[in-house]
């Protein structure tokens, strides 16, 4: 099993594959890498995989019912040293799976060996990867939700605070905080869908496809270990699982990109509105760091590495793009990497909406910097609008508009010249909220376990 790295008396561990050679010590770091540190992420969800596993076995009579109670002792008390950081998973170990059943075979003895049957480290894998991903997908829609209802209270609050609204860098029609705070909120209650949908395809159970074609002789109880394990069903055909790996991942990932798309362009408007040049707002001190050299600098740098982290999920997105392209059909080591790179992506978002709904929840708008910013030439279109509501083709009325120096509307005026839903001073943060709403039931949804923090 594995275990702290001060066991030096430990022998290594036995892989799980071992037929009575061993591969050489490079061989082993270069197939294993950095994959034992997240399967030791994984490690408590392993386990939870396989008290799914041998409850079906028992179901079957590969363990008897005095069996399967040792086995799920066993795992009480290995789950409960995974807690407390006494087994972790080593190089040496080279997978969680190797720790699991090390464990079961040391405290157990044969019985310990029986667990295995009807699976391979393929369907195993694939088991605590998707129960992760339903905990911290769930997460990470709470979290997204949380981020849209900050932007809510934030545009209510500023419904009638003007601002210039800006096309191309150039002032261009009014806006307010209120509108800039509901359309990244509207935004991001459309990338909670996508977060859901992916969260949808990626819940369903891989176990009882071994590695790829299935198990013989066994009659493993698929759908009602999928039940049990909360899985929504199972990938009836065998071969579709090694298909899907890799692409389910994809479709964390990609979701994860919108979202991160949503808060790249939020971030670069706050990063300009911070500047001298325009004082629009003023971001949280606790939320900024300063210069080594330059006393007075207060740097936005929590919104610079927000928007930077786009570009890192890409980079996550593009590996599971084009990774598992143009393999054959079936499992190849090559999908090993892809997950890493749904893991650290979805770690990485976590941290990110963190980060910015404390900077959002933080953040003051400066109204009165806002408002001297929309000089009379902001109001050009209402001036050419104003005349077609009075007959003038619009065309005529645009010529004018732009020849004229009238300042017939004015910040203090304006607001009421809008009358459509979703214009300046006509916000409707409850189509946010009722869009968010129809996400309620996933995101409240009962923990079937808690593994470090997060619900299963």
């Amino acid at each position: 099993m594995g275990k702290q790295t001060n066991t030096t008396t430990t022998p290594a561990p036995t892989p799980l594959w071992h037929k009575g050679t061993r591969a050489d010590d490079w061989v082993t770091r270069f197939t294993v890498g950095d994959d034992y540190r997240w399967d030791t992420i994984l490690l408590p969800y392993d386990i939870v995989g396989t008290r799914g596993h041998v409850w079906g076995l028992a179901q079957i009579g590969v363990l008897s019912g005095g069996e399967l109670e040792q086995v799920e002792e066993a795992l009480d008390a290995l789950d409960a040293k995974a807690r407390a950081g006494e087994v972790v998973v080593t190089p040496d170990d080279e997978d969680c799976h190797t720790v699991v059943e090390q464990y079961l075979t040391d405290a157990l003895g044969d019985v310990g060996k029986k667990v295995h049957a009807g699976r391979s480290r393929n369907d195993q894998v694939l088991a605590a990867l998707r129960l992760f991903l339903r905990a911290q997908l769930r997460a990470l829609g709470q979290q997204t939700a949380a981020l849209a209802e900050a932007l809510c209270v934030l545009g209510e609050a500023h419904e009638e605070d003007l601002m210039p609204g800006y096309t191309h860098m150039q002032r261009a029609m009014p806006s307010t905080a209120g509108l800039w705070a509901l359309g990244f909120a509207e935004l991001l209650a459309s990338d909670l869908a996508d977060l859901h949908h992916a969260a949808e395809q990626n819940n369903m159970s891989p176990l009882g496809s071994a590695a790829g074609y299935g198990v013989p002789h066994l009659d493993l109880p698929r759908e009602a270990v999928a039940e049990r394990l909360g899985f929504r069903g199972v990938q009836t055909h065998a071969t579709a699982v090694q298909l899907s790996r890799g692409k389910l991942e994809l479709s964390v990932v990609h979701a994860l990109v919108q979202v991160a798309a949503t808060i790249n362009r939020m971030a670069s408007d706050l990063v300009l509105f911070n500047t001298a040049e325009y004082g629009f707002v003023e971001l949280p001190a606790a939320y900024c760091t300063g210069s080594s050299i330059m006393p007075q600098k207060q740097n936005p740098d929590v919104l610079e590495l927000a928007r930077a982290q786009y570009h890192r999920l890409l980079a996550e997105q593009q590996t599971l793009t084009t990774l598992p392209a143009n393999l054959p059909s079936g499992y190849h080591r090559d999908l090993q990497l892809t997950k890493e790179a749904v893991m650290r992506s979805v770690l990485l978002a976590s941290d990110l909406l963190t980060a910015v709904t404390k900077v959002i929840n933080g953040l003051r708008f400066r109204p009165d910097r806002m408002k001297s910013a929309c000089t009379p030439e902001l109001f050009a279109t209402h001036r050419a609008l104003a005349q077609v509501k009075a007959g003038v083709p619009f065309r005529e009325a645009y010529r004018a508009a732009a020849d004229s120096d009238d300042a017939a509307f004015t910040p203090d005026d304006v607001l009421a010249t809008y009358v459509t839903d979703g214009g300046p001073g006509q916000l409707r943060p409850e189509v946010v909220r009722s869009a968010l709403d129809r996400h309620a039931a996933w995101l409240d949804a009962e923990a079937d376990g808690a593994v470090d923090g997060l619900n299963l």
